[in-house]
């Protein structure tokens, strides 16, 4: 039935009303804490309003459009509370972006006002420039000294305004957030998320992360990916935990903050956890108040996880799986379950149904891989202005992830790979994954990623860029051959790289798709 106003306006829970809630619970409380800058959460309640209000009084209205162009600050936490207290939906943008793709999400979104950091500021007036003319209304987040260009307004003046913001009735799938994909694989998509997708996702997180007010957590990897921002960050609000934040991943720096800060709770994705075991300063650093290690954006290899139980035995451990669709989570692994069952992204979170489908979206018994589905107030409310994507994306009443898994026995989800990363080689499909857990089990080896060339016999042929660990040598030859003792021949990799690195994006996850690109023409003629 309908609701009254009056109702509607009783009932209402926002993204903007969370950090006034907490302030009332425990006004005093540390809420961030960025280089100089600590604000409590009466603090952080009062920065929000006003900019909330300066957003009003600049001319944005409930669902404009804001893009954010910054690297991890206080500012950016500010922003993303004030544009959802505002009504106004923001847009996050990756920093790592070039002028023409960062245009494209500026013309994607139709962004009515952009707010950029100002070591930024060079590419986002290029892109502008590219762009089709939106986002009138500019902002600079001013970190390095200097006053803004003309046509620009001083964020400063926003987290000062003297204003209030004019009441707003929020339905609960009122859209407040526009996350784009990461686009490793294809164009960019505007994922819109409500409030209540947040909220939802919120309480899955904090319940079965055994994330608690007590904690004192740290933000290295970009605000702009919906893990950071909504996994962590907006979860500690919720609950009125203390944030410190990092401008980026430093395997260095972030384990001096651990120290300094007596941090309790750490996310990072498998490459940094790697990072900062092989950091020469892990095994003298006191991470003694460490108790909480989160990880996701790609699988964590076993050995390196059996590693991490070595020299961080007081941490538990959570695999958090997912996507930007699904808030962005979607599965849970928990500490208990880590060795027992390594490799697993665990079961469905509190607040979702997860299942395999076959090609016609059907169910699959245990033990069969199909694709990764789920149903959830988590979910999207579809992509921007693409109705196409979105009806494909949940046909049958549930969204398709794109990722390929299967459960066991015990309802635990086992991704196997990516769609689009399954290699087809011979008539035979090879799972990129299994291959990169085998040649991880090779003494020297930091990192690997395995993936598909084209080839003039097999059509596809597996292939690997392997990074040494410092100080350590291989060779191709002995990565093949370790393989070849461990897997068939067909999963075995016919061209091996060893590289210095891998090319990834700031959430770090692996750039296969650049891979591909770079090392494409690793086939020849000379092989059919």
């Amino acid at each position: 039935m309908a609701l009254s106003p009056l109702v509607q306006e009783a009932r209402q829970q926002s993204l903007g009303d969370l950090p006034r809630r907490t302030a009332q619970r425990v006004p005093d409380r540390l809420a961030i804490v960025d280089g100089d800058t600590r604000l409590t959460y009466a603090e952080l309640d009062a920065l929000v309003d006003r900019t909330a209000a300066a957003l009003h009084d600049h001319g944005l209205a409930a669902r404009d459009r804001l893009a954010l162009l910054s690297r991890n600050s206080w500012q950016y936490a500010v922003l993303d509370f004030a544009c959802a207290r505002a009504g106004v939906v923001l847009v996050p943008v990756n920093f790592m972006l070039g002028a023409e793709e960062i245009a494209y999400i500026l013309d994607r979104s139709g962004a009515e006002a952009l707010v950029v950091e100002d070591g930024l500021l060079d590419v986002a007036q290029d892109a502008l420039a590219r762009s089709q003319g939106t986002a009138a209304t500019r902002a600079l987040v001013r970190r390095g000294g200097g006053d803004p260009p003309d046509g620009w307004h001083d964020l400063q003046d926003w987290l000062d305004h003297d204003g209030t913001p004019y009441p707003l009735i929020l339905e609960d799938d009122e859209p407040v957030r526009m996350m784009f994909t990461s686009g490793t694989e294809s164009r960019p998509k505007g994922a819109l998320l409500s409030s209540r997708s947040l909220l939802w996702q919120y309480v899955s997180c904090a319940i079965e992360g055994n994330m608690t007010a007590d904690d004192v957590e740290l933000h290295t990897m970009p605000l702009y990916h919906c893990a950071q921002l909504d996994c962590f960050l907006g979860v500690d609000v919720y609950l009125g935990a203390t944030s410190i934040i990092l401008p980026a991943p430093d395997p260095g720096a972030i384990l001096q903050a651990i120290e300094e800060h007596r941090v309790t709770k750490f996310f990072a994705p498998p490459t940094v956890w790697i990072g900062l075991l092989r950091h020469p300063d892990f095994d003298t650093a006191d991470l003694s108040s460490l108790r909480k290690g989160y990880y996701g954006a790609s699988p964590m290899p076993v050995a390196v996880l059996e590693e991490m139980r070595r020299r961080l035995p007081d941490v538990d451990l959570w695999n958090f799986y997912g996507q930007t669709e699904m808030a962005p989570l979607a599965t849970i692994l928990g500490p208990e379950e880590q060795l027992t069952h390594p490799g697993s992204a665990g079961r469905a979170a509190l607040n979702v149904d997860t299942r395999i489908v076959d090609d016609r979206d059907q169910p699959v018994p245990a033990g069969t891989v199909g694709e990764i589905v789920h149903r959830s107030p988590h979910a999207t409310l579809g992509y921007y202005l693409d109705p196409e994507k979105t009806t494909e994306a949940f046909r049958g009443g549930w969204f398709h992830s794109g990722d390929l898994g299967y459960l066991d026995e015990g309802g635990r989800l086992y991704v196997v790979d990516r769609k689009k990363d399954m290699i087809k080689t011979g008539g035979e499909n090879v799972a990129s994954r299994e291959v990169e857990e085998t040649i991880y089990e090779l003494d020297g080896v930091a990192e690997v990623a395995v993936f598909a060339v084209d080839h003039p016999r097999w059509v596809e042929a597996v292939a690997a860029v392997v990074v040494p660990r410092d100080g350590a040598t291989l060779t191709a030859d002995e990565v093949i051959a370790h393989a070849r003792e461990r897997l068939a021949g067909f999963k075995t990799p016919k061209y091996v790289v060893v590289a210095d690195a891998l090319p990834k994006n700031p959430s770090g996850k692996i750039l296969k798709r650049q891979l591909r690109e770079q090392h494409a023409d690793l086939a020849g003629v000379s092989d059919a």
